[in-house]
């Protein structure tokens, strides 16, 4: 299931709200929160290190964040580069 531009703002908006603005800036600048496969989110970050320190360091509270959005439990949140989109 394809996520709407809604639910892609609205998981961008909280997690600024939870993260900061500043690592928000750093972080997440070109997060896009792509797709629902199952209990599997896809997320698209501009850049491999970024890719890997949102997985590392913030892959629980993406998917509170998204299960709560979108009403369906996720459980892994999977981050890959925009290059590999």
């Amino acid at each position: 299931m394809d996520l709407t531009e809604i639910q892609n703002y609205a998981i961008q908006a909280r997690m600024a709200f939870i993260v900061g603005a500043g690592t928000f800036d750093r972080v997440f600048a070109g997060i896009r929160f792509a797709e629902i496969d199952g209990y599997l989110l896809y997320v698209y970050a501009r850049d491999e290190s970024s890719a890997a320190e949102i997985e590392d360091n913030f892959a629980l509270p993406i998917a509170i964040v998204a299960s709560q959005i979108v009403g369906r439990e996720i459980d892994v949140v999977v981050v890959l580069p925009k290059v590999l989109q």
